[in-house]
């Protein structure tokens, strides 16, 4: 049985979404027990006439929200009471396997680093982002944010870190691991890049080179590896590609009685494409690095959106993906060529 630690009030429509998508988490794993935290008299309410397992639903009452507005370290060093920091201190205290918010981004990766605490051995812990790529299996993007100003040797963790979560979590045997760069070839980049291919080239991990921003939705690698300031830009490029495109779609399909009745017929198989290209079917927003599965779900969230992310802290929780990475510096050391 897995426990997944919720953090009822962060995100946008909250605590509705949030509810919603744990009643779905539940109906869909009779594996997970959800630990509820925040304002129990505004959760209650979206509680009421559903059929949902009583017996592994618990809410704990959490008086404080972390906003957006917040500085983040402070508000987590001083909002004890928050619904973020309570969930957090449950997997810090042994109460729950993961941690699942779509609040603050910056107060989740505090509590983190501060309330979870990083693993022995990781430096920087990392952001993830599981984008979806037109080869039909996801691919992994780390770092996505957390770390702007990075080393080396920050980027071969990150590396390793993100070949565990694609081997674990989305069952890729072995991973493609790809530098993101401005060019394939070896001299390409800047000092960091450089500096960071000739780590990767002796790591013991399936490296296949430099990879372009236009191999992520290609499926160009399965895992790409780069700092958070360029790794977020390129998220943030690629999610508004897929929307700029399908809302072209959408203009030119419906602009013609002929277009129209090609639409019509072709329906099935773009309603197939545009779910395949939907960042949130894939989850949120993995921290790779600490002491427990924290998932970072969107803001804007959808109740099924957020059912995703606790689908994939429970696959996080089941894969062993915090273990794995407890114990890297040691099966580096004894040659595990898996890693």
């Amino acid at each position: 049985m897995y426990t997944l630690a919720v953090d009822a009030m962060g995100g946008d429509f909250a605590p509705e979404i949030t509810v919603k998508g744990c009643l779905e988490a539940l109906r869909a794993f009779d594996d997970i027990r959800i630990r509820l935290f925040g304002r129990e008299e505004e959760i209650r309410p979206h509680l009421s006439g559903e059929e949902y397992d009583a017996a592994r639903l618990e809410i704990l009452d959490a008086r404080d929200v972390i906003t957006n507005d917040e500085a983040p370290m402070l508000a987590v060093r001083h909002k004890t009471d928050s619904s973020l920091v309570r969930a957090a201190m449950d997997v810090r205290q042994g109460n729950a396997d993961a941690l699942i918010s779509a609040g603050s981004t910056g107060a989740v990766l505090a509590c983190g680093m501060l309330r979870i605490g990083r693993i022995a051995g990781v430096d920087r812990p990392a952001l993830a982002a599981i984008v979806p790529t037109a080869a039909g299996v996801p691919a992994v993007i780390v770092d996505a944010g957390a770390n702007v100003d990075c080393r080396p040797e920050y980027l071969l963790r990150f590396a390793q870190m993100g070949d565990i979560y694609a081997r674990q979590v989305l069952g890729i045997q072995n991973p493609r691991v790809g530098l993101l760069n401005i060019g394939e070839e070896e001299e390409k980049g800047c000092q960091l890049t450089k500096a960071t291919h000739e780590l990767l080239k002796t790591a013991k991990l399936n490296f296949t080179g430099n990879v372009e921003a236009r191999g992520v939705l290609n499926g160009g690698a399965d895992v790409f590896v780069c700092d958070g300031y360029h790794g977020n830009l390129v998220i943030k490029a690629s999610e508004g590609a897929i929307a700029a495109l399908f809302t072209m779609l959408k203009r030119e399909l419906t602009s013609t009685f002929v277009s129209k009745v090609g639409a019509a017929l072709s329906k099935p198989a773009f309603r197939r494409v545009k779910r395949r290209m939907n960042v949130n079917e894939v989850g949120g927003g993995p921290m790779l690095g600490v002491r427990g599965a924290v998932v970072k779900a969107h803001g804007n969230s959808t109740s099924h959106a957020f059912f995703c992310c606790l689908r994939q802290a429970r696959q996080m929780a089941a894969g062993q993906v915090v273990e794995i990475i407890e114990k890297l510096d040691e099966q580096i050391e004894g040659g595990n060529e898996n890693v």
